[in-house]
């Protein structure tokens, strides 16, 4: 059975010079946060954009993905923290999003580097909005562990 979860979105004016706002209808997490063509293109100005919420649910999926691969591989990670660059460009047929760079930092006893770099690689393949974008965005994975803080 499949999983389902609802947005919202509304839009008034043109393109150019219009408006709108985009809603987390199944959470009901956020409501109406503004964004615009300008948001998108230019600078937000406090406004969001599908390019920033697809980083967003891409760092969320990553993050959970390379917590499991983690855990398969037998390490129990004290933190991850996932960064999403999601990058968008003007061609031919318009705007395109062209490529989600994800940076990974962990903390994870007993993990040499080069299994973190495995493993990362590993949730790349496995998270489901990589898979979702993989046939038409470039997505790359860079991976760092970082040393444990001493109290």
């Amino acid at each position: 059975m499949a999983t389902l979860r609802h947005a919202t979105a509304s839009w008034s004016g043109d393109l150019l010079s219009g408006s709108g706002t985009v809603s987390a209808y199944t959470s009901g997490l956020f409501t109406d946060l503004p964004t615009s063509w300008g948001s998108r293109t230019e600078d937000p100005n406090g406004q969001t954009s599908p390019e920033e919420l697809l980083a967003a649910a891409h760092a969320s999926c990553f993050s959970m993905a390379v917590s499991n691969e983690l855990a398969k591989a037998g390490f129990a990670p004290d933190h991850v923290h996932v960064t999403v660059e999601v990058s968008a460009e003007k061609r031919e047929q318009g705007w395109t999003v062209i490529g989600s760079a994800i940076t990974v930092i962990g903390q994870v006893p007993d993990c040499s580097d080069e299994d973190f770099e495995r493993i990362a690689a590993l949730a790349k393949d496995g998270c489901p909005i990589s898979r979702a974008l993989s046939d038409s965005v470039e997505v790359t994975v860079d991976a760092t562990l970082e040393e444990p803080h001493e109290g």
